[in-house]
């Protein structure tokens, strides 16, 4: 392999070094590159490529190298998989067609697989590397190891590097790591304690792709280059807040493992915006290459820090998050994951400098754009009396654009009313000819803008870094320590906390605005559901049962027990008429957990009711057998059916299982009971449909992107949930909307954040499906418990 590696090499060298990236002051010789996890998501993404730029820059500095892609796979079935990843690898622009096929070619013999499961797995790739090293008789740099995998394979990774694959005779090893650097300070502490009994710190490289974009890293240098600027401004006389922001457009499907675990503030507010802000505060070092004065100062800000305290921070989540966990982590419907996937943090800083100034910290799944910034914002002490729209009265700003976005390229900008930044580098240029487009408030053409020269991939200047030992751009363990010593207490505080539910997108609108009040912060806009003349000045303490309106309907809510207490007595109330009037009641009702309350206040309190005369009617039904656990109608039965006095031929469960089979649409169970509704309710017209409301606002078994409106006319239908059982049988909207009476009950704390984003949105069946909820010439009354209504 290595004699045509290095004939190509020769060809190579003639044709001329393209890297920029020099190697400093460090061995040259062959260099052993192991991705540990070389075949997963993020080596396929980002990491091999990364490899192939370091490669093509360095092709013609005199260190050769070798490349390894190791897994738990056996070799032949894995080493197919890692050459289609390898033969993706782009050149950059500059790099001529014909050189970029050779490099690629040269690349791909360079690299193999190999499985790296056991320890004499490790050893055998160890003798194979010292075996090659010996017959070219070729001096040995260093050998990187990337782990690319859980954190939880870590130790036992690193321990078996370290007894089987340290080079000899100088040469160098690093061990790169990917976050979750643990979960909270303990278990880092635990972590960092075990990697350091067999990896030396100068050994570790902790990876924050963040600290690898080109405008986060640029932040010490501007600061540097623009210091006579700065520092008559950086402070709490000139400086109004601080905003860091990660917006992302995408959920977290295939990643709910993880991220149920840990999170929009472990993921991602612990590490990339932490890092951030103790960049944009930090005291300058005399030298920024120092990675020991680097850190220093970056210590002193996190001792400088004020504890995060509960009412420093919101969160979020978005409305399709809980069906996702119970989609891939297979828990059942009456699971609620309180993970947080939006979350704002207001931080302080102890020190003169920046006394009361605020640091806002936010990130989020689902938001409206994808962009990353960290913006700036000075006070502004001057008024424009007559020329408002003048360039001194507009916002006095500095943005780090670290990409996408509206501007679409990373970038720093300085309003135009501050000063006009240095030239910087030739690694950077100044924008002069600007699209239309406004970033946060300015017109482009208000900015100073300054972008990269060439961008380059945050994972591709990382790799440099390590291949160069230039550590300043790395989470050391001290650094690491602190960051978890800051949030850990936070959150621990917010455990138990209940998101605030968000639809996602555009339709977020306000929902997320956040208010800041002095060191505390809140989300801007609270639900009021009740006026305050139907409340009369009473709080949810001194009365039992409230009434009130809700999305225009009308509303009853009171604590859990009394509400029962209210829904059962209107039951009974509207049987009671039914029956005066026809002679019969016919009485639908749902499944799931919520109604039980009510099954056991109507079977122990309600003696008088007409149950002779009531028809029971199941709105919707899982597709398993009737005598199982799951079933409505099984819970309902036990609940309720057997402990009244109520004629068989009254008690109506749904079809699910005819031919042996369930719920086959050939076998027509939908059609049989639209059939045994037809004849026996007047008009298809139920006397009281009692329903419940899902946590992604389902209700019956009409969920979220069914589709309802296309079942028609239809009464029943076959349907499909997004957790298991997947196959349910419900009535439609069109039958739902024909009652006379329709409660919709809904109780618990959990449902607080979606009763608040319902009092928002906008009839929308299709998203929101109980909004399809409207009976035609009936009325609709929403039962709430003070859980839910208030939170």
């Amino acid at each position: 392999m290595f004699v045509t590696a290095l004939l190509l090499l020769v060809a190579l060298r003639a044709q001329g070094g393209n890297g920029e990236e020099r190697a400093e002051a460090q061995r040259t010789g062959h260099v052993s590159v192991v991705v540990v996890g070389g075949t997963g998501d993020l080596a396929k993404k980002y990491l091999w490529q990364g490899f192939f730029q370091l490669y093509a820059n360095q092709v013609s500095s005199g260190n050769t190298f070798s490349f390894y892609g190791g897994g738990l796979s056996p070799a032949d079935k894995a080493t197919p998989v890692l050459f289609e990843i390898l033969k993706a690898v782009s050149c950059s622009k500059d790099v001529a067609p014909e050189r970029c096929a050779l490099l690629k070619e040269q690349f791909l013999r360079l690299a193999r697989y190999r499985q790296l499961k056991t320890l004499e797995d490790y050893r055998d790739l160890a003798e194979h590397i010292e075996r090659e090293l010996q017959q070219e008789g070729m001096t040995e740099a260093g050998r990187l190891f990337y782990l690319s995998l859980p954190a939880f394979a870590y130790v036992d990774v690193a321990d078996k590097i370290n007894k089987s694959c340290r080079p000899t005779g100088g040469a160098w090893l690093r061990v790169v790591l990917e976050k979750p650097f643990g979960h909270d300070f303990r278990s880092a502490q635990v972590l960092a304690t075990e990697l350091g009994s067999s990896l030396k710190d100068e050994e570790m490289y902790r990876i924050d792709h963040y600290l690898g974009k080109q405008v986060v890293a640029k932040i010490l240098p501007f600061r540097t280059e623009n210091k006579k600027f700065l520092d008559p401004i950086w402070n709490k006389h000139h400086i109004e807040r601080v905003e860091i922001v990660m917006k992302e457009t995408l959920d977290v499907k295939g990643r709910i493992s993880f991220y149920d675990r840990y999170g929009v503030i472990r993921d991602v507010l612990q590490n990339h915006l932490t890092e951030v802000m103790t960049l944009l505060t930090m005291r300058l070092p005399m030298n920024l290459s120092s990675s020991e004065e680097v850190l220093r100062k970056k210590l002193q800000i996190f001792s400088a820090m004020l504890p995060l305290r509960k009412n420093q921070a919101v969160v979020g989540q978005y409305q399709a998050y809980q069906t996702t966990v119970q989609q891939e982590t297979n828990k059942t419907a009456d699971h609620v994951s309180l993970t947080p996937t939006f979350a704002a943090v207001l931080a302080h800083i102890d020190e003169a400098q920046y006394e009361g100034v605020p640091m806002l910290l936010l990130s989020g799944k689902m938001l409206d754009e994808r962009v990353g910034y960290a913006r700036i914002l000075f006070k502004n002490d001057i008024f424009c009396l007559q020329n408002p729209s003048g360039v001194h009265c507009k916002p006095k700003q500095i943005v780090f654009y670290f990409g996408h976005g509206s501007l679409r390229y990373p970038a720093i900008l300085v309003s135009k009313n501050l000063f006009r930044p240095v030239s910087m580098d030739g690694d950077w240029k100044e924008v002069t000819e600007h699209t239309d487009v406004d970033i946060l408030g300015l017109p482009i053409s208000d900015y100073y803008v300054q972008t990269p020269t060439e961008q380059k991939e945050a994972y591709s200047e990382l790799i440099s870094h390590i291949f160069a030992g230039r550590k300043n751009s790395f989470i050391s363990a001290e650094n690491l320590l602190a960051s978890w010593a800051l949030w850990t207490p936070l959150l621990d505080s917010l455990a138990g906390s209940h998101p605030r539910i968000y639809p996602g997108g555009a339709d977020n609108r306000d929902m997320l605005d956040i208010r800041v009040n002095g060191k505390d912060i809140a989300y801007n806009s609270e639900v009021v559901i009740i006026s305050p003349d139907q409340m009369g000045g009473a709080s949810a303490n001194n009365f039992q049962v409230m009434q009130g309106k809700f999305r225009s309907a009308d509303m009853v809510s009171a604590w859990a027990e009394e509400l029962m207490e209210r829904l059962a007595a209107d039951i009974e109330e509207a049987a009671e008429a039914a029956v005066r009037e026809g002679g019969v009641f016919h009485l639908a009702i749902s499944g799931g957990s919520t109604p039980l309350a009510l099954f056991h206040r109507l079977a122990l309190h309600h003696f008088s009711f007409p149950w002779s005369y009531t028809h029971v009617w199941m709105v919707d039904e899982r597709c398993v057998p009737l005598t199982e656990l799951e079933s409505n109608f099984h819970g309902l039965h036990d609940h309720l059916l057997q402990h009244v006095r109520i004629p068989y031929f009254n008690i109506h469960p749904m079809p699910v299982q005819l031919n042996q089979r369930l719920c086959v649409e050939e076998d027509g169970g939908a059609p049989l009971y639209e059939k045994e509704i037809s004849k026996l309710v007047n008009g298809s017209s139920f006397h009281f449909v009692l329903l419940g409301v899902g946590y992604d606002s389902h209700t019956a078994s009409l969920f979220p992107g069914s589709k309802a409106d296309e079942l028609g006319e239809s009464l029943v239908a076959l349907t499909e949930s997004p957790v298991k059982p997947h196959q349910r049988m419900s009535l439609t909207f069109s039958a739902i909307n024909r009652a006379r009476t329709v409660a919709l009950l809904v109780m618990g704390k959990g449902k607080h954040e979606l009763i608040t984003q319902l009092s928002r949105v906008k009839d929308n069946p299709d998203k929101w499906p109980v909004t399809g909820v409207k009976p035609a010439d009936g009325r609709l009354v929403w039962y709430i418990d003070y859980d839910a209504l208030l939170g």
